[in-house]
């Protein structure tokens, strides 16, 4: 089975994309979604975040992500550490999941696919770009956050132009018409490709 991946820095439209794959027919598997599903469902990974972060990494037993949050793009070394712990899970949990997809290929969308070296295990990558105001301006519309907070988000993440060195096909996402277009045409180059 092809896997390609998909990511882009937050607030490029990542879930967009995805999306319009779906709608293709595509199965796609959004790593993120999976993740926060394991954080609050695995007794392990939940055991080992406590150990790291304290009682007050759950609240009511559900994931307290304000407060981590916090905690992972103010100091790098915890962000790594909580990495370790639910990566790995995650991984195994899309290992079953491949397992069940009947397509031509799958979209593995990861917002960090090239900080943790994800996309060496992909077959092709796919980036998504959108200018940085653009995307600031997504999210403060979608989320109660600041810009500052964004930002720190952002110098957590690779630049879009370390991406597109590593990137099969890039996808600029400024409006959604467009953007379905370009998927559209990149979603015919891989099927050519695995031919």
């Amino acid at each position: 089975m092809t896997v390609v991946g998909l990511t882009g820095g937050i607030g490029s439209g990542k879930t967009t994309v995805a999306k319009v794959f779906q709608a293709l027919g595509i199965p796609v598997y959004i790593a993120d979604d999976e993740a926060k599903k394991l954080m609050n469902r695995s007794k392990v990974i939940k055991r080992k975040l406590i150990a790291l972060f304290g009682e007050n990494a759950y609240v009511d037993d559900k994931l307290n992500r304000p407060f981590l949050a916090d905690i992972i793009f103010n100091d790098k070394t915890y962000l790594e550490q909580m990495n370790t712990i639910v990566h790995p899970r995650v991984a195994r949990h899309f290992e079953k999941w491949l397992k069940k997809q009947h397509a031509p290929y799958v979209i593995k969308e990861v917002a960090i696919l090239f900080e943790n070296g994800g996309h060496k295990k992909c077959d092709y990558v796919i980036t998504v770009t959108a200018p940085k105001a653009l995307r600031i301006k997504r999210l403060l519309k979608r989320e109660t956050t600041s810009k500052e907070k964004i930002e720190a988000v952002m110098k957590n993440q690779w630049s879009d132009s370390e991406k597109l060195k590593l990137s099969d096909f890039v996808i600029v996402n400024k409006t959604l018409e467009n953007t379905e277009l370009q998927v559209k045409k990149v979603h015919a180059q891989i099927l050519k490709k695995i031919a």
